[in-house]
């Protein structure tokens, strides 16, 4: 398998990109649960990630509220569907694990939904930290539940990060 790596500065600390065959296939923060081994990411290279790298720099920047990239899930069936249900989540909007699993016509398999939203391989561009618990509390998130409250801040425009994102569903 080709892979390739490279590491970017985010708000929420370093972010590990890797692509497979040149698409983007994992997006890591430092210390995230699941994280594949280092060994894993392939050669150091920054080329297959310009655009990647872009878009997340129009995200922090409040200036883009959906990522536009060809993706790479590898996972299982199961957890392919989840992660694709997770890319139409709206910014700045939440879903339930329950809700997923009712979408995805599995209404009894939240903690399978919850599971699979755990091993999501590309983090942010895949918006896990969006899906929160029956109650509105914000359960798990292989980032850390600190960057989970501070990315739903950012996406409702609340944020400390000093930048207020645009309005939810404007994309510039």
């Amino acid at each position: 398998m080709h892979r390739r790596h490279t590491v970017v500065d985010s708000p929420y600390g370093p972010l590990t990109l890797v692509a497979t065959h040149g698409v983007l296939s994992g997006v890591y923060m430092a210390g995230q649960r699941y994280r594949p081994p280092e060994e894993s990411f392939g050669e150091p290279d920054p080329r297959p990630f310009t655009e990647a790298v872009r878009q997340l720099d129009a995200y922090f920047a409040g200036q883009l509220t959906a990522f536009d990239l060809p993706l790479h899930l590898a996972g299982t069936p199961f957890q392919r569907r989840v992660w694709e249900r997770l890319l139409t989540i709206p910014y700045g909007q939440t879903s339930s694990y329950g809700e997923l699993a009712r979408e995805l016509g599995a209404p009894t398999a939240s903690r399978a939904v919850g599971l699979a939203n755990g091993r999501n391989p590309l983090i942010i561009i895949v918006p896990c930290h969006r899906v929160v618990g029956a109650n509105g509390s914000l359960t798990g998130y292989g980032g850390g539940l600190e960057n989970k409250r501070r990315l739903l801040a950012f996406e409702s425009g609340t944020s400390g990060t000093g930048r207020r994102p645009a309005a939810a569903g404007t994309l510039f």
